[in-house]
């Protein structure tokens, strides 16, 4: 069964331990700028909500690949991008409607979020749950409208 990442804004605190372990994990260092997950803040609320890419099921970042430098990883399901096909165009930059496919200067290629093959750094490092790794079931689009229904104001 596939896993995915579930977010929870509501349990997060804004501390940054996702974005330290994504970026160790991933490029070597400590720096949230290298961090393949983000931090939102929402400075008037006092409110924090980590966002990374939801490995789409439609994914228009592979669609729009024109090298077909994103493929599905079979065993995790995570959108992959092979850096030794990626040509750094940005078009699934442009693509992705969420912004979470990012260019690197340092590489001159894109990245995205790979589920860490399989173990998500930002899962096991967050403090609060507010980033857990679970049965894909569990996660999607119903719960994603369920939860911004919640958050509508009421008139």
């Amino acid at each position: 069964m596939l896993k995915a990442l579930q977010l929870e804004p509501e349990k997060c605190t804004g501390c940054l331990q996702c974005e330290m372990a994504c970026s160790f994990e991933n490029e070597g260092v400590f720096n949230p700028s290298k961090s393949r997950i983000k931090v939102f803040t929402f400075h008037d609320e006092g409110r924090f909500a980590p966002y990374t890419c939801s490995q789409c099921a439609e994914a228009w970042c592979l669609h729009a690949c024109p090298v077909e430098a994103i493929v599905i990883n079979p065993a995790t399901g995570a959108k992959d991008v092979h850096a030794d096909v990626c040509v750094g165009c940005k078009v699934c930059t442009i693509a992705c409607p969420f912004g979470t496919v990012n260019y690197n200067a340092d590489s001159g290629k894109v990245i995205k979020c790979d589920l860490c093959g399989g173990s998500p750094a930002c899962a096991t490092a967050c403090p609060t749950g507010a980033i857990t790794y679970v049965d894909a079931e569990h996660t999607g689009y119903e719960r994603m409208r369920a939860h911004a229904a919640q958050s509508l104001p009421h008139s």
